[in-house]
């Protein structure tokens, strides 16, 4: 079952909104944004709520605006999980989209980036997606890994983690408590093979980087926050 955390404060979704396009990627309809000649990508994995979600496509946009090709397919095939519906759980939804399906298909589209003439990809995930960028960064799909506000990540799969990663957690996250996400950040740092950076956010809760109000001044300033360390640890790796 989801905790309340994961499905609060749902996006108004909006299949426009964003400076890119919309385009057949990979097999998925996909947000596009940012020079498409660009060898450098950036992989943005939804959150449950899907890639129409506004903050997240201006996240992309500004990824694009540094110089990435990003990309934000619709791994949820046009179903991103409605609370507002009683007659399906968030459990029913989580069974129509299994991880290890959907990193199959993320497999696909980082291999279409690749097939574009990109070299070298960083992916973040948010909550849900999270979990895909793990198992992507398992193997060497990608070259740089994010995670923001992660769900039901475990200590097994960060520690078979194999590229660069960097975990970004918040102080009122009661999926991925601060406790948890330190031991994450202990575990990857006695690897020593693998660069990591783990921060955690004082004052926000699970989901701010990407469900932030946009009238809110602190929300919006702590969301910036993160995503400029996002940005920062791609220019480290992804260059």
């Amino acid at each position: 079952m989801a905790n309340a955390q994961c499905c609060a404060n749902a996006p108004t979704v909006s299949s426009t909104c964003g400076a890119g396009h919309v385009e057949e990627f990979g097999g998925l309809k996909t947000y596009i944004s940012g020079p498409s000649g660009s060898k450098l990508a950036i992989l943005l994995v939804s959150d449950v709520f899907g890639y129409e979600a506004p903050n997240l496509r201006t996240l992309a946009d500004k990824c694009a605006a540094a110089g990435y090709l990003v990309a934000v397919p619709d791994f949820l095939h046009g179903d991103p999980f409605d609370k507002s519906n009683p007659n399906r759980t968030f459990q029913a939804w989580s069974d129509a989209h299994p991880i290890d399906k959907v990193t199959e298909t993320a497999i696909s589209v980082v291999g279409a980036l690749k097939a574009k003439g990109v070299s070298t990809i960083g992916c973040a995930g948010f909550c849900w997606g999270a979990k895909v960028v793990v198992k992507l960064g398992q193997h060497p799909y990608i070259n740089a890994a994010v995670l923001l506000h992660p769900s039901f990540v475990t200590l097994d799969e960060i520690l078979a983690v194999k590229v660069p990663i960097s975990i970004l957690g918040a102080e009122n996250d009661q999926i991925s408590p601060p406790e948890l996400l330190k031991q994450f950040g202990k575990a990857l740092e006695a690897k020593k093979e693998v660069d990591c950076f783990l921060k955690i956010f004082p004052g926000v809760s699970h989901g701010w980087t990407v469900k932030y109000p946009s009238d809110d001044e602190q929300a919006v300033k702590s969301a910036a926050e993160a995503h400029q360390d996002m940005l920062d640890w791609f220019a480290k790796f992804i260059c």
